[in-house]
């Protein structure tokens, strides 16, 4: 049952993807490695493809909002599983794994349309 409108998941890619990015030095796992370039890079993207998104919130509008929430599935899937992947799941795996969850979560219950976009939706 997908809930969440894309007027929400739009304000929720911006929030949460500052959040990720800053996740490291808040949660205190911050250094040179994957650990923290991995959250980071995650959140640059997600804003980066966030503005070319064809909902309420994106500035170009070239992406269509099943394709945007591939993207946000495969993003969390790589944050979830990263600690694992690049090898620091002995120094810090909680955070990756519990914002992981929430954004495949998230994704999960979103709407494939946005009603600004397409009005039958």
């Amino acid at each position: 049952m997908r809930i969440i409108p894309s007027s929400i998941h739009g304000v929720l890619d911006f929030v949460v993807s500052i959040f990720v990015i800053a996740s490291p030095w808040l949660l205190g796992f911050h250094d040179n490695s994957a650990q923290t370039w991995v959250p980071v890079t995650l959140g640059i993207a997600t804003i980066f493809y966030s503005l070319f998104t064809r909902y309420e919130l994106g500035a170009v509008r070239v992406i269509d909002m099943r394709t945007h929430l591939t993207l946000d599935f495969l993003s969390a899937v790589v944050l979830l599983t990263s600690p694992w992947l690049f090898g620091f799941d002995q120094r810090v795996y909680i955070p990756h794994v519990v914002i992981g969850i929430t954004e495949l979560l998230v994704t999960l219950l979103s709407k494939t349309k946005s009603r600004a976009f397409n009005p039958a939706a």
